[in-house]
């Protein structure tokens, strides 16, 4: 586990600690099944899919955004009404300026547009997975890197009681691997590809095509990190990735909407060849 990652995990246990003690986990499991069934994502209709990000910050980038909490929203809302299947919230506070406000306004935002919003952390504990169902997410995005085989089936467990989407990510060969006996523990598991090193936090695109058959079979594929030009959503789409979870490019893009919708574009185009 890189420095990075490491110096993540103990953060993440540090903040699930901290809310453990607060909330006991039956009451947050007991939030998370009174509400209404999250959104369904439903990949694959169109051929290629974006799942859109919402970030304020990133370790790699700095500040992408300075935006008002309502502004946020109406960017979550301008994703989906593009063509998002999904959008990508961030929670991580210290790195990424994200919390679970965020994701919960979004997701309720989200709700009437019939897209679910996804949490994205770095999750160390089954008791996070209740905690973005809580706030009303339809996914969770789980690093395999980070979590123990037994960890990581109770988490998918949860997930699938809370009717929830998986993104299980990884950043190379062996992760893939890793991530094979999990695909089929229910229908709603994704796999995706990071395409960050870890240790400099740079963005190798190549790695995306290079391992793009060690997925495991029968799995949708999700290209991470260093997609921002249609060019590159093109490459990502033949090389036969179903989607994209595409965070920084939006963040900086002058009109976000519009790019959601040229990646879309240019993504179905490469899958009808």
């Amino acid at each position: 586990m890189s420095d990075f990652l490491a110096s993540m995990r103990a953060s993440s246990l540090q903040r699930v600690r901290r809310a453990m003690a607060t909330t006991p986990l039956h009451q947050v499991v007991g939030t998370a099944l009174a509400l209404p069934r999250p959104p369904t994502m439903q990949p694959g209709i169109a051929g290629f899919d974006v799942i859109a990000e919402v970030k304020r910050s990133s370790p790699a980038y700095g500040e992408l955004s300075s935006e008002t909490p309502d502004a946020l929203v109406k960017r979550a809302q301008a994703y989906a009404k593009a063509g998002a299947i999904a959008v990508s919230v961030l929670t991580e506070p210290q790195r990424f300026g994200g919390n679970l406000a965020h994701l919960s306004e979004i997701a309720h935002a989200l709700r009437p547009l019939g897209v679910p919003a996804m949490r994205k952390d770095f999750i160390v504990d089954v008791y996070q997975v209740w905690e973005a169902a809580a706030a009303g997410a339809g996914g969770v995005l789980l690093i395999v890197r980070m979590i123990d085989d037994a960890m990581l089936m109770e988490m998918l467990e949860a997930a699938a009681q809370a009717k929830m989407f998986v993104l299980l990510e990884a950043f190379d060969k062996n992760d893939l691997l890793r991530a094979r006996p999990f695909v089929g523990v229910h229908k709603r598991i994704l796999v995706g590809l990071n395409a960050r090193d870890l240790s400099t936090l740079e963005v190798d695109f190549q790695r995306l095509i290079v391992l793009a058959r060690e997925f495991p079979p029968n799995c949708l594929r999700v290209a991470e990190s260093g997609i921002s030009t249609v060019a590159e959503v093109k490459a990502v789409a033949q090389a036969g990735y179903a989607l994209a979870l595409v965070g920084t490019a939006l963040m900086r893009a002058a009109k976000p909407q519009a790019l959601v919708a040229e990646m879309l574009e240019a993504g179905r185009e490469a899958t009808q060849w």
